[in-house]
């Protein structure tokens, strides 16, 4: 089946591109270390509780107009060194963060008027639910299911001037916020914008949403809090 991908939230259809997706459905390597331990059988493992980032192919084409097309394909794939949204139709209910560093090869055909290549994209290792990026309200105390395996690192905006926030088994004491303040598990910081608010938050770790059911409730001077939970599996 034909299918087509969203990268940085452009669509490769509009650049007459196009893709099939068998590489779209591979899993990434684990981060392991094999230890050899002198009289033992076997190897000891050492997890480091990671993931190493995934390559994922798409055999690409472009049919018509191929001079011009593959231009702008090229300066739009390109144009961006960091990681990027990447969406594909093979998996519409999942994205990955992902680079596109090249080459992009093109074996042309019938007189440079199509072409064919293969695109690598380094992605992380991730691949997170659409539906985890709806932002949740928790009026007063709700209890949030992650679906997964795997435990998410929320986006949490809290909003009020000061208070406890309880996630789990996780306490967080705030501290005189302006307006609101958003603390994001996954890059561990505080912050409305640009300013920085980690001195605003007290807690023993960043709050975590683990497998099945996580209560979150809030005390104090808070009047209402979002959550926007990043399910994510592989």
């Amino acid at each position: 089946m034909i299918g087509y991908f969203v990268y940085g939230g452009k669509c490769s259809k509009d650049y007459g591109l196009y893709i099939s997706g068998g590489g779209t459905f591979n899993a990434p390597e684990r981060d392991v270390e094999l230890v050899e331990v002198p009289g033992r059988n076997g190897s000891l493992v050492l997890d480091n509780g990671r993931f190493k980032n995934i390559t994922v192919n798409y055999p690409a084409f472009i049919r018509h107009k191929f001079k011009d097309l593959s231009g702008a394909a090229r300066e739009w794939l390109l144009q961006t060194s960091g990681y990027v949204r990447l969406e594909d139709s093979y998996n519409p209910e999942y994205y990955r963060l992902a680079r596109f560093g090249g080459p992009l090869d093109f074996d042309t055909r019938v007189l440079n008027r199509s072409g064919e290549c293969t695109l690598a994209f380094d992605c992380k290792p991730q691949r997170y639910l659409l539906e985890g990026e709806i932002t949740i309200d928790a009026a007063g105390s709700i209890q949030m299911f992650n679906p997964t395996p795997f435990p998410a690192l929320p986006l949490i905006r809290v909003y009020g001037m000061s208070g406890t926030l309880m996630v789990g088994d996780v306490i967080v004491r705030i501290l005189d916020i302006p307006e609101y303040i958003d603390i994001d598990c996954e890059l561990m910081n505080a912050y409305k914008g640009m300013l920085n608010c980690n001195s605003k938050i007290n807690a023993q770790r960043f709050p975590v949403l683990p497998v099945g059911q996580t209560g979150i409730a809030y005390e104090g001077n808070i009047s209402h809090v979002q959550i926007k939970p990043r399910w994510w599996t592989i």
